[in-house]
């Protein structure tokens, strides 16, 4: 009998996923939280649901920014929230893993520790797991023997770009743009092209509807938004180009990053990832067509993760249910 439970966490800025080794489950909730007078009004889902429909006195959003915790008591109350509804036995002295990005400091390393020790999981441990550590195990890359792989993760507010080599992230360079840019950038052009003001949601639902790198497909979504003259409500048809060209405008900047960090690799390290390709995971990786538009930006093989934005705690997951591989996560404090 498991007197104890191990959880695998990582908190998105768009979305927290929770990885429950009694229940082998992995529960995945947007990462937001609605507040109204100071006080918690909605989680999760439940928040995300509400969003761009509230009242002036609620205010909605992410306890992360750029995969960081911006504010410890929301994200505290988000996690803690989102454990009792899954109805977790946590049982004694749990194990909490959580995937953090490279390179934090050690008041950023602290925040983990403010947002899970408290309530319930007050006796709990807490680890540290580099995110590309995780990326890796989830994409079976032999990290202890591979001479160089290169993992380009597309988060929602910035991607995370690593390379691995001897057993350990030996470069990592987070760059601040992510699906949530990508959205603010569809607005605009639609506000540049149809003089049409639309919302997040359906930036982000045009987005995935008619999002191609491919950029031959010629098709068009009806959606309902606002005059930007006049300020009335009205229809629009928003074409497919329209969404490619804003994606490629954040694109561009992601693969001029990834470059001269290729170049600056050992010619080892360098040649190995020319082999096998760069890994490729993150909720905007589903786009369509995103690997070969960066291999052909690149000159360089991609790999596309089939996880998406699951790569991340898929390989919490695998490393929470194998001990022998625990010395890649290490230990927070207060």
């Amino acid at each position: 009998m498991m007197l104890h439970n191990n959880f695998g966490i990582d908190l998105g800025t768009s979305t927290i996923k929770i990885y429950d080794q009694k229940k082998n489950t992995i529960t995945k909730e947007k990462n937001m939280i609605a507040i109204r007078d100071d006080e918690v009004f909605a989680i999760g889902n439940d928040a995300y649901e509400m969003f761009e429909k509230t009242p002036q006195n609620i205010s909605i959003c992410s306890p992360m920014k750029n995969g960081r915790i911006a504010d410890v008591f929301q994200a505290e109350a988000v996690l803690h929230t989102l454990l009792n509804h899954s109805q977790s036995a946590v049982g004694y002295h749990p194990n909490l893993f959580f995937a953090v990005p490279v390179g934090m400091t050690q008041i950023e390393k602290r925040a983990y520790y403010a947002v899970a020790h408290r309530g319930k999981l007050r006796k709990c441990k807490i680890f540290l797991v580099d995110r590309p550590i995780a990326d890796a195990l989830a994409l079976g890359i032999p990290i202890k023997k591979t001479k160089g792989s290169m993992i380009v993760n597309i988060g929602a507010q910035s991607t995370e770009i690593s390379v691995i080599a001897d057993s350990r992230v030996i470069v990592s360079k987070l760059v601040p743009i992510g699906g949530t840019q990508f959205n603010t950038a569809i607005r605009s052009n639609i506000r540049r092209k149809n003089n049409l003001h639309v919302g997040n949601k359906t930036a982000r639902r045009l987005k995935m509807a008619l999002a191609d790198m491919n950029r031959g497909i010629h098709e068009g979504r009806k959606v309902v938004g606002t005059d930007c003259s006049n300020g009335l409500p009205r229809n629009g048809i928003i074409t497919a180009r329209t969404i490619n060209d804003a994606i490629i405008e954040n694109i561009r900047p992601i693969a001029r990053e990834i470059s001269p960090l290729l170049q600056r690799t050992p010619p080892q390290v360098h040649t190995n990832i020319q082999k096998e390709g760069i890994y490729l995971a993150g909720g905007s990786s589903r786009i369509p067509n995103m690997d070969k538009y960066l291999s052909n930006a690149l000159e360089c093989p991609v790999q596309l993760s089939t996880y998406y934005d699951l790569c991340t705690i898929c390989g919490l997951k695998e490393l929470v249910t194998h001990p022998a591989i625990w010395h890649f996560a290490y230990p927070t404090t207060r």
